[in-house]
């Protein structure tokens, strides 16, 4: 929809014409398992919520290279307020398979003890992620609040808020671009520009010329970047995070990439997707197109693409069948972690609910004790 010509780096053959991304060998490695690493947890999340192993799950093909190339901008002590649709930022960061696939069980090990959907991770090592919520664009507001007290206390800390084009018509999206700006927040602004909200396609959703334009309302630069090239989100957000950290302000950073699936996995969308736009996406497959550039600088072969595949492919498994051996949540979680001290109205209402689960031979009672 937008005139404005992309940004970037790795062309379809796989040369960068001599830009260098400062990442050792190692990290381009790295950048490369994290992608893979995101295309093969999401295939098995497909199956084991198609196989009713789990509720629910957020398909991410084809956005990796806008997640890991952001992500591989920041610190580990920058926070990361993120959409749902951005497991390579934890990936990349070191956060575990296991570690995520805990949360898709909603089990006892999960950081957020069942309590949350599958697919909203929170995380605070070692990165700090913060916890993801459902309704569109609240974490927008959160995260430039989070920014200005990190200004207020004098540290040079930067948050990334990603979100996807949807979330651009959240009143969170335009109060808090508002308040960065003024603010001159360090934040970065990151909208995944991947063609629907849901059903929704961009040409519904607003008139303006792109997202990156609406920037220009704010006070603040906008930026429009492909998403699907890794190296060019990098540098984009690269220089947008030493913009925010120097005292230069936020960011709006619009990446153009496209979501190869449905929204998640309640969707379906051959229903509302035209055939022809996937196949013309699918050429622009960000896993293969890095491929390209790992190989003409000499870093990857085929067999050394599949021992990786093989690798990751392994870990992931393992880190579903740990998970789904996970004990659940135990019945007092659902009083737990309100109160330091729990009330005496609260401990009567959990030996009740324990004297319940006891009577109706629930192993989760125990002994039928409360102990809370």
């Amino acid at each position: 929809m937008s005139t404005t010509e992309p940004l970037t780096v790795i062309e379809p053959d796989g040369g960068v014409n001599g830009y260098d991304p400062g990442l050792t060998e190692d990290e381009l490695l790295h950048c490369y398992r994290s992608m893979l690493a995101v295309r093969l947890f999401d295939e098995l999340c497909l199956k084991l919520q198609r196989s009713g192993r789990i509720g629910f799950s957020i398909p991410n093909e084809g956005i990796e290279a806008t997640q890991v190339g952001a992500a591989s901008a920041l610190r580990k002590s920058d926070w990361i307020f993120p959409s749902y649709r951005d497991f390579g930022m934890a990936l990349y960061h070191g956060v575990s398979p296991v570690e995520m696939m805990h949360n898709m069980f909603g089990n006892a090990a999960d950081s957020a003890k069942g309590r949350q959907m599958p697919v909203h991770f929170s995380f605070v090592e070692p990165i700090r992620f913060y916890s993801i919520s459902s309704p569109i664009g609240t974490h927008i507001p959160q995260a430039v609040g989070a920014a200005y007290a990190a200004k207020l206390r004098g540290e040079d800390t930067v948050m990334l808020a990603s979100f996807g084009d949807g979330g651009t018509s959240s009143l969170g999206f335009h109060s808090g671009l508002n308040f960065a700006a003024v603010w001159k927040a360090p934040v970065v602004f990151l909208c995944q520009n991947n063609g629907y909200a849901i059903s929704c396609t961009v040409e519904e959703q607003t008139a303006s010329d792109g997202f990156a334009i609406k920037a220009q309302a704010y006070g603040m630069p906008g930026v429009v970047v492909d998403g699907n090239d890794l190296f060019a989100v990098r540098k984009v957000v690269s220089e947008a995070v030493e913009r925010a950290r120097t005292g230069g302000g936020p960011t709006l950073v619009e990446a153009k990439t496209f979501r190869m699936g449905g929204h998640s996995t309640s969707d379906d969308p051959r229903s509302y997707v035209p055939a022809e736009l996937f196949e013309s996406w699918r050429a622009k497959d960000p896993i293969p197109r890095f491929e390209k550039y790992l190989a003409g600088a000499g870093l990857l072969t085929s067999d050394t693409r599949a021992n990786l595949e093989k690798e990751v492919r392994a870990e992931i498994q393992d880190a579903a069948r740990q998970a789904e051996a996970t004990a659940k949540p135990g019945l007092e979680t659902i009083f737990s972690d309100v109160y330091a001290t729990l009330p005496e109205h609260l401990r009567r209402q959990g030996q009740e609910a324990f004297d319940l689960a006891a009577r109706k031979g629930d192993a989760a009672a125990g002994g039928g004790e409360f102990p809370l």
